[in-house]
């Protein structure tokens, strides 16, 4: 009997969609810059979509970024999504936009190009996977981070050509406004900066005054809320006297563009009687000392802030930010830093006493006593939520729930509280 011989036919392999994603950067916030942004993205999600042969894995785009940092943060998202295989080709615009740093941007295309990542830059027409990619991305690349060393010179030689002239380079000051090169005292403004230094002088803190300002809706200049920042800078700022003291700050260098301050690596420019005062130079001097006097106070040895055992583990669950220690007439408790700033108005979070977080770790790390050391192996977060509750997360992922008790207020008195209400009971007797 013959053998039968079926032939299965051989099933046709599907082909598969190259995944594709583009970058996109502008290095301007300027409303020009934000709709080429926006345009840019609309481009390439079109052109990716409409492509028959690839998938789209979505745009990246970053807004005010230069080329030269590695802090972007969509382009750090995209080189993760690299990573992890979600992306088989980017597509950019030109060098420049994906980097202007040479050292950088043939760090990352190397990366890439490890893990099959092609990168195609439109303008140079250059795929990075091809045999000449990298020799002409390098070339280009120099090109570009040279173009930025010149723009950057530019720049530098326009600002310094102000400041030899007497002239800011920067005209966005609380109380002024900057009018053909010149400050004009805005009046409402000035009020608040002459205000913000009579209060000072008169003994208030930094912190005082901020909350003074902010409880009476008197914003900044850019119409937001008061910060320490905020008042310290105004109480720093020497242009308020009349003069302008210039160059007081510099940039390392255009690739970093990290900003620091002028110790004598460059001249600064002293131009006097620029413009209106707002406050004397007697007062201005006069704050600059106080400030000094206080600082030398409260900062009598160089160890830096104490650390305590809580110290960056307690989040709170209201408004996530962290919980920081103070020390009040009952003893030691741990606030959110929110509440201890702005009040209960903004984040209506409980302080919690320092023992009834140490009675908590230890029956949450299941110990009879607490115990430091343990709390910090161990614990890698403490959430406080609303209801006197803690939750522990600890290190191996796991967590567990804690409630803790209110002080009594037996406890919650002091000595001192105790004598005031002894001697007005004594009062009252006295007199019926």
């Amino acid at each position: 009997m013959p053998k039968s011989i079926t032939i299965v036919p051989k099933m046709p392999k599907l082909e598969q969609k190259k995944r594709v994603a583009a970058y996109a950067r502008v290095s301007s916030g300027k409303d020009a810059m934000l709709h080429s942004l926006s345009a840019q993205v609309s481009y390439y999600s079109d052109l990716i979509q409409n492509h028959p042969g690839w998938l789209y894995c979505g745009v990246y785009a970053d807004e005010a970024k230069t080329g030269t940092k590695d802090g972007r943060e969509e382009f750090q998202r995209l080189i993760s999504d690299c990573r992890a295989g979600r992306v088989d080709m980017v597509i950019t615009k030109s060098i420049s936009r994906f980097a202007r740093n040479t050292v950088t941007l043939l760090e990352t295309v190397r990366e890439l190009k490890s893990l099959g990542v092609d990168v195609y830059f439109e303008e140079q027409n250059i795929h990075t996977l091809s045999g000449d990619g990298e020799l002409m991305m390098t070339i280009l690349a120099s090109y570009a981070q040279e173009e930025s060393c010149s723009a950057s010179e530019n720049q530098k030689w326009r600002v310094r050509e102000k400041f030899e002239a007497g002239i800011p380079w920067n005209g966005t000051v609380l109380g002024y406004r900057y009018e053909n090169g010149i400050y004009v005292v805005k009046p409402d403004e000035a009020e608040i900066v002459r205000e913000i230094f009579a209060d000072y002088l008169s003994g208030l803190g930094i912190e005082a005054i901020m909350k003074k300002l902010n409880a009476e809706g008197r914003n900044t200049r850019n119409g937001n809320a008061w910060t320490r920042t905020c008042v310290r800078r105004v109480l720093g700022n020497y242009s308020y006297t009349g003069n302008l003291l210039l160059q007081t700050t510099f940039r390392e260098n255009h690739i970093t563009k990290k900003t620091l301050p002028n110790h004598g690596e460059l001249p600064m420019y002293h131009a006097e009687n620029t413009h209106e005062a707002i406050v004397s130079i007697e007062d201005y001097q006069a704050v600059q000392a106080e400030i000094a006097r206080r600082t030398a106070k409260h900062n009598k040895t160089k160890c830096g802030p104490a650390k305590y055992p809580f110290t960056k583990l307690i989040v709170c669950g209201i408004c996530g930010k962290s919980y920081r220690r103070k020390m009040t007439a009952t003893g030691p408790v741990w606030i959110c830093s929110t509440f201890s700033v702005y009040g209960k108005a903004v984040c209506p979070s409980k302080q919690i006493p320092e023992g009834a977080l140490e009675k908590a770790a230890a029956e949450a790390l299941g110990l009879d006593t607490f115990d430091a050391d343990t709390l910090r192996n161990k614990v890698a977060i403490i959430r406080v939520e609303v209801g006197n509750t803690l939750v522990f997360r600890f290190k191996d992922g796991s967590e567990r729930t804690i409630h803790w008790a209110d002080r009594s207020r037996r406890e919650s008195w002091t000595p001192e509280m105790r004598e005031a209400a002894r001697q007005k009971a004594l009062m009252q007797r006295r007199d019926p």
